[in-house]
């Protein structure tokens, strides 16, 4: 497990929380706490999968690609995601042993079951959402 999605989700909080001002990598790092070197590659992902874009020149920074109400946490799961799998199977279990012979295969479908039910849950929230939810607490 790393931190990508929860760092990626910050980011496009905070883009969002910007009300349409660009956000260099410097200031977001800042609320984030780490390097803008970090941030700069998040925020390219998180540009390949079309949720955010750069603004060139003086002034210019990050921006969200779209509104926060039709980026869902889901969508910034799947751009940081690079492995594509939230439970990896153990890879080389012993094919001798009965338990390592069998393991994969019925830990199999709980994995995928429980990546669903998080991809469910992911898609239910928005970026919007979770911008005044902040902006409640802040309140």
């Amino acid at each position: 497990m790393n931190s990508r999605f929860a760092v990626a989700t910050h980011i496009v909080a905070f883009l969002q929380y910007q009300q349409g001002q660009p956000a260099s990598s410097e200031l977001i790092a800042s609320s984030v706490n780490t390097n803008p070197t970090f941030i700069r590659r998040l925020l390219s992902l998180l540009a390949r999968a079309g949720l955010t874009k750069s603004m060139m020149g003086s002034g210019g920074g990050a921006l969200l690609a779209r509104p926060g109400d039709q980026i869902s946490l889901l969508d910034v799961y799947r751009a940081v995601d690079e492995e594509g799998v939230l439970l990896a199977l153990h890879e080389h279990p012993n094919p001798a042993c009965p338990v390592g012979r069998s393991i994969n295969e019925v830990l199999a479908n709980e994995v995928n079951e429980a990546q669903q039910a998080l991809e469910r849950r992911l898609s239910a929230t928005t970026i919007a959402d979770l911008a005044a939810r902040i902006a409640a607490r802040s309140a």
